[in-house]
């Protein structure tokens, strides 16, 4: 299922359009195409994937009605392969195998791992990166410095490119580096001039 309020960004050349939730963000962009018959290009703002602006949903088009009975949880069926005692033990919890599975897989879903959330901030901002920047000045060694945890010379190699661009790319990037001390004394980001390894 398609959540309308997806955090998304849709870009005609280098000019961000619009931000904001994926439906409102959709009709922008296919606004934009039909008018100026520009190629759009639409990104999930959190996670850097580059989405389809023809398949995303429509704000206008209401959603269908819900018949009787328990809602749709968009449960899929896929094969998992445990041992024996596994299949007891989850035998064995309230609700079952599947529910004991689901509630084990939320658990450790909201555990915060510092190098989880790194690796998926450096992946967000590589693949937005590599379609919005990859033919621009300085984009191989912000991508390195991206990797490295090096905010200073980050913000240095993107300096010079269209101002949404670099905005966008900064934001998504953010929480790659380690904040400097005078960030954490403030409890918001430096100007860039110090940085720390992720």
């Amino acid at each position: 299922m398609t959540d309308p309020s997806r955090p998304c960004v849709a870009y005609c050349g280098a000019r961000r359009i619009a931000a904001g939730g994926m439906a409102e963000v959709a009709q922008a962009a296919r606004r934009a195409l039909a008018e100026t018959g520009d190629p759009v290009l639409m990104f999930d703002a959190v996670t850097g994937e580059q989405l389809d602006v023809e398949t995303q949903p429509d704000a206008a088009v209401p959603p269908p009605a819900r018949g009787r009975g328990r809602p749709r949880l968009g449960v899929a069926a896929r094969e998992v392969t445990l041992l024996p005692r596994h299949w007891d033990w989850l035998a064995a919890q309230p609700g079952g195998a599947s529910a004991a599975l689901r509630r084990l897989v939320e658990a450790a879903s909201r555990v915060d791992d510092p190098r989880t959330r790194l690796r998926r901030t450096q992946e967000a901002a590589y693949r937005f990166m590599t379609v919005m920047a990859g033919n621009l000045e300085g984009f191989e060694e912000a991508l390195r410095a991206l990797y490295a945890g090096d905010r200073a010379a980050f913000l240095e190699r993107s300096d010079g490119w269209p101002t949404d661009i670099r905005d966008q790319a900064r934001a998504m990037a953010d929480h790659a580096f380690a904040p400097s001390p005078s960030t954490r004394a403030l409890g918001g980001e430096a100007g860039g001039d110090e940085a720390g390894p992720a």
